[in-house]
């Protein structure tokens, strides 16, 4: 008997062993699922910030070249790079579209913003196309290049080359803008858009891919809506649609 009682409280002991054990592992793995919680709250808080700042006229301020009236109430802004072939058949097929239906009647806004990711010769793209933007020439010479685009690192936009190309701008003053290019004016300018655009900075969008739309109010930069690629009319048209709903302006 006495043997047997030994056996029943070895049993009970390692029971309440396992119990414990089972207990700890419960514990355990709720206390797992608290930095899924925290990641959560960071998420946000990184979402928070990467839409600060994102007003027009901070944007305007800030020389991004825009389209359209700067009191339109939503803003479209496009991070693009002059190379990239996805990008030009945004422009050539979608962006007139969103020009003559949202732009010209004063309810949209488009803002560039650089992204040039394609290739070695795109920072040199963009730094050309922002010194056009100097003489309010942007959108002739941002065309200009899309129309001419060819094979990626060809030469086709070689220093030499953009500077041809932008003595096709009518009433540019090529000298005024081969000193500003020459001297990389706006070189900086280019590298704030990118480190918003694809640093993994907690203020960046960690875009890959061009071209890539945020689409906000103009007001604030609130309410953000991101587009990734070349999206056709119907899907800006959605996106800016129920916006102008939202802000009271008829579609």
């Amino acid at each position: 008997m006495l043997q047997e009682h030994r056996h029943q409280k070895c049993w009970q002991l390692k029971a309440t062993q396992i119990l414990l054990y089972v207990s700890i592992i419960a514990i355990i793995s709720s206390i797992s699922f608290l930095p899924d919680v925290n990641n959560n709250y960071i998420y946000a808080s990184k979402q928070q910030k990467q839409y600060l700042n994102l007003s027009l006229q901070t944007l305007i301020h800030q020389g991004s070249p825009y389209l359209g009236d700067p009191s339109a109430p939503i803003t479209i802004i496009d991070f693009s790079d002059f190379q990239c072939y996805l990008c030009a058949r945004y422009v050539k097929t979608t962006e007139p579209l969103i020009n003559q239906t949202y732009i010209q009647t004063g309810k949209v806004a488009l803002v560039f913003k650089h992204l040039p990711n394609r290739g070695f010769d795109s920072m040199g793209a963009s730094i050309a196309a922002q010194c056009t933007n100097d003489q309010g020439k942007f959108w002739q010479f941002h065309n200009l290049l899309y129309e001419n685009q060819k094979t990626i690192d060809s030469g086709w936009v070689s220093n030499e080359n953009l500077k041809k190309l932008a003595a096709k701008v009518p009433g540019l003053d090529i000298d005024r803008f081969n000193l500003c290019f020459d001297t990389q004016k706006y070189k900086s300018l280019v590298e704030n858009d990118i480190a918003l655009g694809s640093s993994s900075s907690s203020s960046s969008f960690e875009f890959q891919d061009t071209p890539s739309f945020v689409i906000v109010n103009s007001k604030d930069g609130s309410n953000p809506e991101i587009l990734k690629g070349a999206h056709p009319f119907p899907s800006f048209k959605a996106i800016i649609d129920k916006k102008l709903e939202a802000t009271g302006v008829q579609k």
